[in-house]
């Protein structure tokens, strides 16, 4: 007898493989374009910081028009966190992504023609805007992209980026400076550096149909967003979630804003001071990376309340020690400081149904750019009334109020949002 012929279902096979590879190019490429967004978004917005004392000492501004100029820079980002998420709703990630490329690259562009304090007022305030329309989409266009524990490690990714573009942009711009390019030359130079991207990027995800128009919700999920408009699972745990985002951003950036003055109080020379920064923001790469990966091993609540114990006592080790040995702990230090980020970031995606990522995003980016603000008047005051190590030991004691709030995080629902597992 002849032996049965056994059909092997080959290309069934091969088509399943061969969509799991296509999926795989998808989100590696989604990743990519919204961490070359974040690099130049994140940049642009550190360069300002470099830019404010040329343009004072060239337009002969006040501090008081200095800081009207940086307030308006960051309460248009503030404000603007929120809506960004809900047009993204309406017209997807990928135009409102390209859009806010666009309007960073006009304002650039206006700044280098800029003649006096309202010129510069206005096209800084124009580059809030378009830088606003960014953390949202790309944190949920991630997150859709790498669905589960892969999320977090990807938004840990996305995260350094952004400080990748932060020490590449403002040392560029720094370096440039010194080599004797004028800052109109080097401002209309990022400009078209933007408005080059943003059509680069709308090309890509337009090609490779990222970041569109959500789909419209099944009728199961409408049930359980109509429950909550924003799609918040578990309110309590969304509510402590915000609170350690919060005390979290206020030690980053009162930390960021003032270890310079800190290391000049030591006795350090004020050109080598500056020096704190740079290396508290290289630590900050790595810890951006390496957090989100620990947040996928341990789970969010043992690895934030580790980080955020290790941010503390890092502080208070840099405000005691002597100058060379708080130097040499700062990079330490920022990749704790700053690598908390990663898992408050990466824990959106628990916390919010898969039709509301975006409203979920900016929520805990607008409660970030708040606390930012707030950090910079409230620490400022503390500085003046009982010196700048009481207020470095101030923050460090914030942070470790994160550590009891970490408890809220294990509020369960009638859906389970896994938030270590």
């Amino acid at each position: 007898m002849t032996a049965p012929l056994i059909l092997h279902n080959r290309p069934d096979t091969m088509t399943t493989t061969d969509a799991s590879t296509e999926d795989g190019k998808q989100a590696g490429l989604s990743l990519a374009v919204c961490c070359s967004v974040h690099a130049m978004q994140d940049g642009l917005t550190t360069t300002v910081n470099v830019l404010l004392p040329i343009l004072a000492q060239a337009f002969g501004l006040s501090y008081a028009q200095v800081g009207v100029v940086k307030a308006a820079n960051v309460a248009a980002m503030a404000l603007l966190e929120i809506p960004s998420g809900l047009l993204s709703e309406r017209f997807g990630a990928r135009i409102l992504l390209a859009f806010g490329l666009l309007i960073v690259g006009v304002g650039y562009l206006w700044l280098s023609l800029a003649a006096g304090f309202t010129a510069i007022l206005f096209s800084l305030l124009l580059a809030g805007v378009g830088a606003a329309f960014q953390h949202t989409l790309s944190s949920a266009i991630i997150s859709a992209a790498f669905p589960g524990p892969a999320c977090r490690p990807a938004l840990g990714t996305y995260n350094a980026s952004g400080d990748v573009g932060k020490l590449a942009l403002s040392g560029i711009f720094t370096l440039s400076i010194g080599l004797g390019f004028g800052w109109q030359t080097i401002s209309r130079g990022y400009g078209l550096v933007s408005i080059a991207l943003a059509v680069l990027v709308l090309i890509l995800l337009f090609r490779r149909g990222i970041g569109g128009r959500p789909r419209r919700a099944t009728p199961a999920s409408s049930t359980e967003v109509s429950r909550s408009g924003w799609g918040i699972r578990s309110k309590t745990a969304f509510s402590g979630l915000c609170a350690i985002t919060f005390l979290d951003t206020m030690a980053q950036s009162g930390f960021l804003t003032f270890v310079a003055f800190l290391m000049i109080e030591k006795g350090v020379a004020v050109n080598l001071a500056a020096l704190a920064v740079v290396l508290t923001l290289a630590g900050g790469v790595v810890g951006k990376f390496c957090c989100g990966i620990l947040a996928k091993h341990m789970g969010i609540i043992r690895s934030l309340a580790l980080v955020e114990l290790l941010t503390a006592a890092g502080i208070v080790a840099v405000v005691i020690a002597p100058p060379m040995a708080a130097f040499s702990l700062l990079p330490i230090l920022g990749a704790f400081l700053q690598g908390s980020s990663s898992i408050t970031y990466g824990t959106i995606s628990d916390m919010f149904h898969q039709n509301r990522q975006a409203r979920g995003f900016s929520l805990i980016y607008t409660t970030a750019n708040i606390s930012s603000v707030t950090a910079s008047i409230t620490l400022g005051l503390i500085s003046d009334q009982f010196g700048l190590s009481v207020m470095m030991l101030t923050m460090a004691a914030l942070t470790l109020v994160t550590l009891p709030l970490c408890a809220l995080l294990r509020t369960e629902t009638a859906r389970p949002i896994g938030l270590d597992q």
